[in-house]
Parts: C-alpha cells; sequence; structure tokens
C-alpha cells in the first residue's frame, strides 16, 4: 500500500510507514460521555473509521484502541478548573456519574452502529485505568517532569523543550499571551493537571500516593493507548479541536514519560459548520443523530455526506445536502438490488486500483465517491461486473449494500393519471409483498408528480422516506428501494 496522509505534527502529507508490517496501531479519542455525541463528534469518528477501513482495504490488520472518558474531563480544558463533566451531568439529570456515564456510552455505541463505525478492537474506560495513570505519573516524577503541591500533581511544561511542536502553541506565546487564572499549587499557570486532590464533596476519587483525587483528563489517553498500544503509535485520531491542549499535552506526557516519540502520524478532522455557522445550542443548529433522523429515514445518509467532504476541509451541514445524500445512497440500493443475485459479477480490476489509488492520496473520500458513479453509469460494462465490484468498495464505504444483494424484486404496471401506464420497480429488501399502504402513497406521489405539484410529491417522498422506502425517479420509471 502507498497511503500517504496528511499529518498534523509535521504539517505535510506524508507516505505512511508501519511500525510493524503485520498491525497498524491507532487510537481514536471517543467520547466523554456526560450527553448524547453530536453529528461533529461523529464525523470525526467516521473519519477514522474510513482510515481504518482503508487501512484494512490495503491488507493490513489493525488494532483500534478508542476511549469512554467517564471521569476527569473538566469545563475548563485549557486552565484545568471547573466541574467535571460527568458530576455536572450527574447533578443536571439526579443520576450518579457511573449510571450518567453507562446510559450515555450505551447510546454512543447505538450512534456507531446506525453509522456502521466499526467496533474498536477494543473500548477502554478511563474509570479502568487509575492504576495505570499513576503509575505514569511515578514515571514523570522519575523522569522530573512533574511536582506535587497540596495533594495534587502538575506537569512542569518548562521542562519540555518541545511542547507546541503539534498545535504551534509554543511556551514562548503561552507566557506572553497567557490569560490563565492564577493557581497557588501550580508553578506556573500554564502547568497541567496529572492529579488533581478531590474535595469532600467530589463524587468520583480514588486513593493514590499523593491524595484522594482523580486524574486530568489528558493523563488518561496517555495511559490508555501505551497500555494497548505500546509506547509509540502508528495514528492517533481526533477532531481538530482536540489539537490543543488535549493532545499537544498527551505528546509531553507520553514522551515525557517515556523518552520515545509517542505518535508517527496524527490525523485530525475539520469542524463541522451547520448552516454555514458553527454548531452552537444557543443558536438552534446543535444536532445528534436522532435529530438527523427526523430529516432522513435512514441515517446512513449522513455516512454518505460525510464521505463526499475531505476531513480536511470544513464541511457544510444542511437539511437538503442530508436529503440530497439520501437520494444518492437510495440509488446505489437501488442498483444493487436491480442485478440479478443468481449472476456472478467479476470485480474490475481497472476500477479496483482507480477507488484504492483516492484512498491512498490523503484519503480522498470525494474522489473516491465519484469513482464508484462513474463506474455505475459506464454503459459498456456488465451491472453482474459493476456490482461485483461496488460490493468490494462497501469494505471502505461502509453502506452495507451486501445486505440487499439478495433481495426480492417485484415489477409492478401502476395505472397513473397520465396518457399511459407507469410501470415502477420495487427492491424489496423484507422479502415481503410491498404494503397496500405503501403502493397507494407511491401511485398518489407519482400522481401529483405527473401534475407538476413539487410540493405535494416532495411531501409524499419524505412520507414514503419515513416509512423505510427510498424512490429513484429513473426515464423508465421509478424505482423503489426498501432499506429497513
Amino acid at each position: 500500500m502507498a497511503l500517504r496522509i496528511y499529518n498534523t505534527l509535521t504539517k505535510q502529507i506524508e507516505e505512511f510507514k508501519p511500525i510493524d508490517d503485520k498491525e497498524v496501531t491507532m487510537y481514536s479519542c471517543g467520547p466523554t460521555v456526560y450527553d448524547y455525541v453530536h453529528i461533529g463528534n461523529l464525523r470525526t469518528f467516521m473519519m477514522a473509521d474510513f482510515l481504518r477501513r482503508t487501512l484494512m482495504f490495503a491488507g493490513y490488520n489493525v488494532k483500534h484502541i478508542k476511549n469512554i472518558t467517564d471521569v476527569g474531563h473538566l469545563t475548563q480544558d485549557d486552565i484545568d478548573a471547573g466541574e467535571d463533566k460527568m458530576i455536572k451531568a450527574s447533578k443536571r439529570e439526579n443520576k450518579s456519574p457511573y449510571d450518567i456515564a453507562g446510559f450515555y456510552e450505551e447510546a454512543f455505541h447505538k450512534d456507531e452502529d446506525k453509522l456502521h463505525i466499526l467496533p474498536a478492537s477494543k473500548f477502554t474506560r478511563a474509570t479502568e485505568y487509575i492504576p495505570q495513570m499513576i503509575e505514569l505519573i511515578q514515571r514523570l516524577f522519575e523522569n522530573g517532569y512533574a511536582y506535587e503541591s497540596n495533594g495534587s500533581v502538575y506537569y512542569d511544561i518548562d521542562k519540555f523543550a518541545d511542547y507546541g511542536k503539534l498545535s504551534g502553541n509554543a511556551l514562548e506565546n503561552l507566557k506572553i499571551g497567557a490569560r490563565l487564572e492564577v493557581n497557588p499549587d501550580k508553578k506556573n499557570p500554564y502547568d497541567l493537571a496529572l492529579w488533581l486532590k478531590a474535595g469532600e464533596e467530589h463524587l468520583m476519587k480514588w486513593d493514590s500516593p499523593w491524595s484522594v483525587g482523580y486524574p486530568g483528563w489528558h493523563i488518561e489517553c496517555s495511559a490508555m493507548s501505551i497500555s494497548n498500544l505500546g509506547e509509540t503509535l502508528d495514528f492517533h485520531t481526533g477532531g481538530e479541536d482536540n489539537i490543543f491542549p488535549h493532545h499537544e499535552n498527551e505528546i509531553a506526557q507520553s514522551e515525557g514519560a517515556t523518552g520515545k516519540k509517542f505518535v508517527n502520524y496524527w490525523v485530525h478532522a475539520r469542524f463541522l459548520l451547520v448552516n454555514g455557522e458553527k454548531m452552537s445550542k444557543s443558536k438552534g443548529n446543535f444536532y445528534t443523530l436522532k435529530d438527523l433522523e427526523g430529516m432522513a429515514s435512514n441515517p446512513l445518509a449522513y455516512r454518505y455526506l460525510c464521505l463526499t467532504a475531505h476531513f480536511q476541509t470544513q464541511m457544510n451541514f444542511t437539511e437538503q445536502s442530508l436529503k440530497d445524500s439520501e437520494n444518492a445512497l437510495d440509488k446505489l440500493f437501488a442498483f444493487v438490488g436491480s442485478v440479478d443475485s443468481l449472476k456472478t459479477g467479476k470485480v474490475l480490476g481497472e476500477y479496483t486500483k482507480k477507488f484504492q489509488a483516492a484512498l491512498e492520496d490523503n484519503l480522498d473520500t470525494p474522489r473516491a465517491i465519484a469513482i464508484v458513479w462513474e463506474m455505475i453509469k459506464n454503459k459498456d460494462l456488465a451491472d453482474a461486473d459493476k456490482k461485483a465490484t461496488l460490493l468490494k468498495f462497501d469494505e471502505v464505504l461502509g453502506f452495507g449494500l451486501t445486505d440487499i444483494s439478495a433481495t426480492k424484486t417485484e415489477t409492478l404496471t401502476m395505472e397513473i393519471t397520465s396518457p399511459e401506464n407507469y410501470s415502477v420497480k420495487i427492491q424489496n429488501a423484507t422479502g415481503n409483498e410491498t404494503p397496500k399502504d405503501i403502493l397507494n402513497l407511491i401511485r398518489e406521489r407519482e400522481t401529483a408528480r405527473i401534475a407538476k405539484d413539487f410540493a405535494a410529491s416532495d411531501r409524499l417522498r419524505d412520507e414514503l422516506r419515513e416509512k423505510g422506502y427510498g424512490i429513484s425517479d429513473t426515464p423508465g420509471g421509478i424505482e423503489i428501494t426498501t432499506i429497513k
């Protein structure tokens, strides 16, 4: 494989050279489970999924660790202050922080499953790695980077000469521009917390050599990644909001403890915009996957949409772009279902090379999607061969196209208010006959479309989608694909 990927650390596209030819190591910052994840988080998790699937497509085994932050993530991340987000949610919902974590972790896994994000090789919960965090902090003491003050432990950033190499926030800039709270326990206001002494009222706390307390947010990922993947990783992924301070601090902690390079390739997804603006609850444009399911019947429409934007670009989400993506996805399902399942095609080598080359070129998923449509529209190719190739591509695309490869097909002629009857091909993934109420909606929608009542046509299309039926308009009629 000749994967070339943009490395945030070096600020350039580099050829990927694995530490071990047999297994690639990959760590992804997962959610802080105090609330539902939003669609910006999910875009970042899908970027990691596309990278992982691309590596697997090329023949690599990938050991993928994704953390679950269930303690220690403070509300003011840049100054190690504020309230623990888990405890804040606990007070908000009047539940224990462990109940909060369990509920929202389960919701997160359900969202990933709906989007066909491959489960991590292992999900690591921060609360299960307290001993490893304490051990890592002790190594930082031994190497002269940590100091204890009134039961809390801090990292002396002045001691780490390479601080800022990932984000560009060099120590000199922090000293000049810092507007940080004065903490009498710290040598410098920009030193980061490794362990915090807990007050009597604090709900989540553990014994340590320094105090009864809890870990700083940043030390968690250092401990979990090193414990499971070794002291040097191939890949570390996250959103661009993780670059500073979180990932910068991970580097300082991990390299300070081990004396080795922490990560070879840092890969970050850009921010998601909603209707051209930053997503914010105060602006009313803050969406979860559940919100999207009210806009499109198939959550995989969001997966398709994310594939159409390069991970290094800001993606602008709109309801229309989601609907357009669902239309395109419906057509893919319709194509796969339209090909006789008894016909065995061969994988097209030329298109497979083009598809893989797009992915290897800095994970260019928009070009990969364009190649898919170029192949499908090529009338010189046999449909069975196109289908076989598309199913191969789906190992990366992750749409679950193989689920409808043995779809039952109904071809019906419907009497519509039109000069001639209408042919309707229904790709029925359920294997059952299409219900009469669905057929009536199809007939009503086609009558409205022919009468150029597009408002009614769109309303009926949306109603069909809510019931799990996607529509594709073709020159020979319409194709209905069930995607339940």
